[in-house]
């Protein structure tokens, strides 16, 4: 039997759904160990940008310390295409639902700028997804209580009927402190068996390798 009846599913994307380009690419593209990149990046301008209050130029003029200027346009490409799914997860929302075939709606949760647009429409992940709550269209960042509890109001769900599913436990801790299932992302073979206990499966033609 599941823990609890699900009406609502809260999806991470970065690290949970795609791969989060930042570690490789950004180190990479600006020629700098990581170690380098976070000592001269600026701490505040990419959560800023990520919660919708600086424009893309703003965020390019202000992203380092001490000013430096850089390809803008060249750097967001190679963000966007150093980003995929990872292994099993497109797979296992496509096919996810209950024993009857159906399955609770499933949204977004994630901490990203307007280039969420773009990767969107380069993955498909509306395809998979009902909905997106993204931080730059509600200015909410996780583990903000608003950022979770936002779309179980907008679904009229009680907190208690939500699952969300992260790879990072703070946001997962956040989460279960509002009262939702909270369930921490490590690879999809290992999900789908977590699901499992709230009653949804992956049919075995679309089962994560």
């Amino acid at each position: 039997m599941p823990p609890r009846a699900i009406d609502l599913v809260l999806w991470d994307v970065m690290d949970t759904l795609v791969a989060d380009p930042f570690r490789h690419v950004m180190p990479a593209f600006f020629g700098l160990s990581l170690r380098a990149l976070l000592e001269v990046k600026s701490s505040t301008a990419w959560v800023t940008f990520e919660r919708g209050e600086i424009d893309e130029a703003t965020y390019f003029a202000t992203a380092f310390r001490d000013g430096r200027t850089f390809d803008g346009p060249g750097f967001r490409e190679a963000m966007l295409a150093g980003a995929s799914w990872l292994p099993g997860m497109e797979a296992l929302l496509e096919g996810l639902g209950d024993a009857d075939g159906r399955r609770p709606p499933m949204v977004a949760l994630s901490n990203y700028p307007v280039w969420f647009e773009d990767l969107d429409a380069r993955l498909g992940l509306s395809r998979c997804l009902d909905a997106r709550w993204v931080s730059y269209r509600t200015s909410w960042r996780k583990p903000a209580p608003e950022a979770y509890l936002g779309p179980a109001r907008a679904y009229g769900v009680d907190p208690s009927r939500c699952l969300f599913i992260d790879d990072r436990e703070e946001n997962v801790a956040a989460a279960r402190a509002l009262g939702m299932a909270g369930e921490r992302f490590e690879e999809a073979a290992s999900l789908a068996r977590v699901l499992a206990r709230y009653g949804l499966s992956v049919p075995e033609t679309a089962s994560p390798r």
